[in-house]
């Protein structure tokens, strides 16, 4: 009988651990796993020549977390407003769009959740587009690349400033 309980706990433990395994969506909610699946996506090197700031750019990775998460908290303060103007509008069409249950009360919390995640997605999109036309363009002539985008003393930040470049004209 033990047996059979210790066989059937560890089924059961096991069936969620499995379904985590297997998503691929990023919490949006998490600077952490956003980073850690944009370094994926992009590569280690252009991970850190974008996001590092030091002489061998080994707190690419922090800098990354802290400025997802202020981005973050920018997304959802933007979704928000976003989100009151639009349930202004028309407040019963805004609790049909966005609400779940009889009564629709958790339509905004939904509506800010929905918004921000897609903005979000857009962002971390247009880094990883710009990281991939950054890397082809200092591929073609290391040098001019350094001599136009660099702005310190050895031009050592010409990627990250690529990078942020066309990140912000992809957004205008």
């Amino acid at each position: 009988m033990r047996k059979l309980i210790l066989i059937l706990t560890a089924a059961v433990l096991s069936v969620p651990a499995a379904a985590i395994g297997r998503s691929a969506a990023v919490p949006a909610d998490n600077p952490a796993k956003q980073c850690s699946a944009e370094r994926a996506a992009m590569g280690a090197a252009a991970f850190k020549l974008t996001y590092g700031t030091n002489g061998n750019r080994s707190n690419a990775f922090g800098k990354c977390v802290a400025k997802l998460a202020q981005q973050d908290r920018q997304d959802r303060a933007n979704a928000a407003a976003q989100c009151e103007s639009e349930r202004a509008a028309d407040p019963a069409a805004f609790a049909t769009k966005y609400g779940t249950g009889r009564k629709h009360a958790n339509a905004f919390g939904r509506c800010v959740s929905a918004t921000a995640k897609a903005t979000e997605a857009k962002q971390e999109q247009a880094t990883e587009n710009a990281a991939k036309a950054c890397a082809t363009e200092r591929q073609a002539d290391p040098a001019a690349f350094k001599a136009k985008y660099g702005t310190n003393a050895n031009k050592s930040n010409a990627f990250g400033k690529c990078v942020s470049g066309k990140v912000k004209h992809e957004s205008q």
